[in-house]
């Protein structure tokens, strides 16, 4: 059956199209996780225009009501995320311990040296030796960070051996040693054309980045910068006790 979407009734038509799929997501005809028609297939049923119903999605996945995945489809939003701003698991284990599927891709594992901006964060020379990786973060297929991270080789000098397919960062960090002190500092930032490739997001989609520096014996061990769509994960949280994480 088709929406009524006469031209002389408001609300406008993109806003019917979104109270269409809202209910049916509320009634729950259309639960968590479950991909939604195609646009072709909300046009044809609810007789609009395609830039209807792409303006009726996009506002919805900017509110976080759906998660649209470049090739993939249009999906009803899961509750997102929540990680303590200062007891930040291992994304791992967070996604598994909320029943979803994890998966990594590594985009970058390397040595490399310092520049000055590196080097003033680890109190040491430019041109100085580091590990440097990268690592996307999928829950269920669906991209939820970018992890990248520079290691002093001093501390981890078997980094650049590990396969965090299979094992991640965080874990192989806090075997060598828990860190004794930590600093975050949490951006609103725009998504890079890098970071819109690998989170598979537009070029206006607002992104939350924390940046960790932790220490070891009084230096600088590891600084990682971490990434998530802002409409896919939250930051937060209370503590009293000590910090355990890289």
């Amino acid at each position: 059956m088709k929406m009524d979407v006469s031209r002389e009734r408001s609300p406008a038509r993109y806003e019917q199209v979104k109270l269409y799929i809202t209910e049916r997501i509320q009634d729950g005809e259309w639960k968590e996780g479950q991909k939604l028609p195609s646009e072709s297939e909300l046009v044809e049923l609810l007789g609009v225009s395609r830039m209807t119903v792409h303006r009726a999605l996009r506002e919805l996945m900017t509110e976080g009501v759906v998660v649209r995945a470049q090739g993939v489809g249009t999906f009803v939003s899961r509750p997102s995320p929540k990680a303590d701003l200062l007891e930040l698991h291992d994304i791992a284990d967070d996604i598994l311990s909320s029943g979803h599927v994890h998966t990594a891709r590594v985009i970058t594992l390397e040595a490399i040296r310092a520049d000055i901006d590196l080097a003033f964060s680890f109190d040491m020379r430019p041109g100085s030796k580091l590990f440097h990786s990268v690592i996307v973060h999928f829950e269920d297929d669906i991209p939820l960070q970018v992890e990248e991270r520079f290691v002093s080789p001093a501390f981890a000098p078997e980094y650049l051996q590990q396969d965090f397919t299979l094992t991640h960062p965080h874990r192989h960090l806090y075997h060598i040693s828990g860190p004794d002190e930590i600093e975050h500092v949490v951006f609103a930032v725009s998504p890079t054309p890098e970071l819109q490739s690998l989170l598979d997001i537009g070029p206006h989609e607002p992104c939350l980045q924390l940046v960790r520096r932790t220490w070891v014996k009084g230096c600088v061990v590891m600084k990682g910068i971490f990434t998530y769509p802002g409409n896919r994960y939250s930051l937060g949280g209370r503590r009293k006790s000590s910090s355990d994480n890289f």
